[in-house]
């Protein structure tokens, strides 16, 4: 897995467009930018945009084993993996604090914004299929919250592989799974 450091990389990916591209190359693998446009309903335009300044630093790549001749472009995330920071070193860099400052709200709103949806659209109504709030509290040392990340990340990279070998056009979908393991936090102050 690539470790980045550049405050550049964190700023490019604070975009919410190309938050949005890089998750779905993730779950699919491989995709072309109209695909991708059609996906996240975007102008396919767009999406090429984003998956060029994407490749600018060195987040994605052309996967030409997967175009059906050399003019098909087609693009696929540099690790399959995904994306992993060291924190410390680029709040090191110049840049780097700022860098973290705006990922970090974006992250902090995409984050609110995932739960709000998620109860407004869990009514057993269209769409909510599939969907499954859920909230457990579990006494851990840090080790063992260590391997319970862990152990539910290798749970989902089994079903992100099957997603990404299933065939384009089944009825399949970009589910996000939000997973956050982290002490109890202390209540929120009173406004």
């Amino acid at each position: 897995m690539v470790l980045y450091d550049d405050p550049r990389i964190l700023r490019a990916i604070a975009h919410p467009t190309r938050n949005r591209v890089l998750h779905e190359l993730s779950a699919v693998g491989s995709a072309r930018a109209a695909d991708i446009a059609r996906r996240i309903d975007i102008p396919a335009n767009q999406a090429s945009f984003h998956l060029r300044q994407l490749a600018k630093y060195g987040l994605v790549e052309e996967d030409p084993d997967a175009g059906r001749d050399r003019r098909d472009r087609v693009w696929r995330l540099v690790d399959p993996d995904g994306i992993r920071f060291r924190t410390a070193d680029m709040l090191a860099q110049p840049g780097g604090r700022a860098a973290y400052t705006v990922f970090r709200r974006n992250a902090v709103e995409w984050g609110k914004h995932l739960v709000e949806r998620a109860f407004t659209t869990d009514d057993g109504g269209p769409g909510s299929a599939g969907r499954s709030i859920s909230e457990w509290s579990v006494r851990l040392s840090p080790e063992e919250a260590t391997e319970l990340a862990r152990e539910v990340e290798e749970v989902l990279d089994r079903y992100r592989a099957a997603g990404r070998e299933a065939p384009a056009d089944d009825d399949r979908e970009t589910y996000s799974v939000f997973l956050l393991v982290q002490p109890y936090p202390d209540l929120p102050e009173a406004d």
